[in-house]
């Protein structure tokens, strides 16, 4: 199918710049995305049933909220802007994003900050018509709250929370006679005793001045049982369940022994008692040659139903070969039961499914921008900006791209995708495993080294380009990788033939991945495609190589060494 995606002016707050008329500009007149998994020709929902993942691609460390009927989810985004995108949904299945939290370059300042730093775990939750988020800036101002009366915002410029400093995860619990409290991951009470020895912490809130107040209280220290040397107790919950406060967290780390964990409390300060049968979620010590395996579940958060079914909404991959994942951390949805007061997700050896049954919630037409399972979607650019999904690399300073006339518009700039600055580079998330984007440039290159074209990005040391570009004064299409710090910023030239149309003529271009092998290939209008590189190398685009916590995405690029710099 065929479906072009509506541009929403809201979603990212730049205006159509006015290019310098000696500016080089790219011109993508359309951008297309396919994608399905093994799984998808096996496993198939039947009438009453869902697929998981519910949100496919790089979208980790969901939080979710209810407000009467609704229900409303948010994701990390690390360093990509912009950043935290809010989705929305009535029957916790077919999500739409209807916008996102941090939409305003100067709202939070990544910098030059590695990709993987920037907005952590973030926390939604909504309470008599405010909604509240609350995140971490990772090396860029620490912990805040941000607060809207409409989830699709505007949302409010940063209240930071200084006494959560050192801390990430911040989550709000609201009890019932209105009195808040903020949770926390944070270094512990003492000299750490090992490493990834972190605890969770408590402290009252006051929902009018958006501050700390009061004493700190520690309720985990290390994680349920300190004697096994846990590490990496975090993404703190609180929910009130009969009465009882029953504290969630993610333990283990985000890796193949990431777990969730509960406790109980008569107090929201505790003392907590853990679980005796804890994890109550994790899919870690199963058997690595399960079919279509799903790994690393945790970070999950809780949600109850009008009518009292409870569901969650958590944090999974779906690996290949040795742990290798180039879709990043996803995420799922699965019912929750109780049992003698105790959260229950998954028991020993129980594996996540792929395919289960709907909550009991009245079915909703599926979103337009498809979310999960096999599809294939054309952005079109018919809008006046970015499509609300799309992402640039940190902050934009500067008005590189123009959405108009049709077309997509990069300005080509010196910063390049290996310089840890903001590239004039836009992109949408990898989705499955096997998948291809392409799209259709004109460009003119007018110095030695200029670019513009297609890449597949992991972060500023990994990567793969096909593009148009000018190399020791022939015009060219030429695929560019970059494997590593090792290799130049700019990448390594791995093959390149003769530009086979004329300059600023439209030219096609195409990158596939096809689980750990990539195929980049160009083509003249309605002509065949032509392969620069067949099988080559697309488990650098992993996080087990890559490292970090980001997933792997397809965009839009320029760049000129002769450009003007923000």
């Amino acid at each position: 199918m065929k479906h072009a995606i509506t541009a929403l002016a809201a979603s990212l707050a730049l205006t159509t710049p006015a290019f310098a008329q000696d500016a080089s500009i790219a011109r993508f007149d359309w951008f297309a995305y396919e994608g399905a998994d093994p799984e998808h020709a096996v496993v198939q929902p039947g009438p009453g049933q869902f697929r998981n993942p519910i949100l496919s691609g790089f979208y980790p460390d969901p939080s979710n909220t209810r407000a009467g009927e609704d229900y409303y989810l948010v994701t990390s985004t690390f360093a990509y802007f912009p950043g935290l995108p809010v989705f929305h949904s009535r029957d916790l299945v077919n999500w739409s994003q209807i916008g996102n939290a941090i939409d305003r370059p100067d709202q939070v300042d990544f910098g030059t900050l590695g990709l993987s730093r920037g907005l952590f775990a973030p926390t939604i939750e909504h309470h008599e018509g405010v909604f509240y988020i609350l995140n971490t800036c990772v090396d860029c101002g620490d912990n805040f709250v941000i607060t809207a009366t409409d989830p699709a915002g505007p949302w409010s410029d940063p209240v930071w929370l200084p006494d959560l400093a050192g801390g990430i995860d911040p989550a709000l619990f609201i009890d019932e006679d209105g009195s808040a409290w903020i949770l926390n991951n944070g270094p512990p009470d003492r000299e750490p005793e090992y490493d990834g020895h972190r605890a969770i912490w408590i402290q009252r809130f006051d929902l009018e001045t958006l501050s700390t107040h009061g004493p700190r209280t520690l309720l985990v220290d290390g994680g349920v049982d300190f004697s096994t040397r846990p590490i990496w107790i975090e993404g703190p919950h609180i929910y009130k369940v009969d009465g009882r406060y029953v504290l969630t967290a993610a333990e283990g780390g985000t890796a193949e022994a990431h777990s969730q964990v509960a406790l109980a409390a008569e107090r929201p300060d505790g003392p907590y008692t853990p679980d005796p049968d804890n994890p109550f979620l994790t899919q870690r010590n199963l058997p690595r040659d399960r079919g279509f395996p799903i790994t690393s579940a945790g970070h999950a958060d809780l949600v109850q139903t009008p009518d009292g079914d409870w569901w969650a909404t958590f944090l999974a991959v779906r690996p290949y070969g040795d742990d290798f994942y180039n879709t990043g951390r996803e995420t799922f949805l699965m019912p929750v039961t109780w049992e003698n007061g105790w959260p229950r997700i998954t028991g020993p050896g129980e594996v996540i499914p792929h395919v289960l049954d709907r909550p009991n919630l009245p079915q909703q037409p599926a979103p337009d921008l498809p979310t999960t399972g096999p599809f294939s979607v054309t952005e079109d650019f018919d809008g006046e900006t970015l499509p609300i999904h799309w992402l640039t690399v940190r902050n934009p300073r500067s008005d590189w791209f123009s959405v108009s006339d049709g077309a997509l518009h990069l300005t080509a700039r010196p910063q390049g995708l290996g310089d840890m600055a903001n590239p004039s580079f836009a992109a949408r998330r990898q989705q499955h495993m096997t998948a291809a984007a392409s799209t259709e440039v004109r460009f003119t290159p007018a110095h030695d080294g200029d670019r513009a074209g297609l890449a597949a990005f992991q972060s500023d040391d990994f990567w793969w380009f096909i593009g148009v570009g000018s190399h020791e004064g022939q015009d060219v299409v030429l695929v560019e990788r970059r494997a590593g710090p090792d290799d130049p910023a700019r990448g390594v030239i791995i093959a390149s033939a003769p530009l086979p149309v004329a300059p600023g003529a439209p030219l096609r271009l195409r990158a596939s991945v096809d689980v750990g092998e990539i195929d980049l290939a160009f083509a003249v209008p309605d002509g065949e495609w032509t392969a620069l590189v067949t099988e080559g190398d697309a488990s650098i685009l992993s996080t087990r190589i890559a490292g970090g916590f980001v997933g792997a995405v397809f965009g839009a690029y320029a760049y000129s060494p002769a450009g003007h710099a923000d």
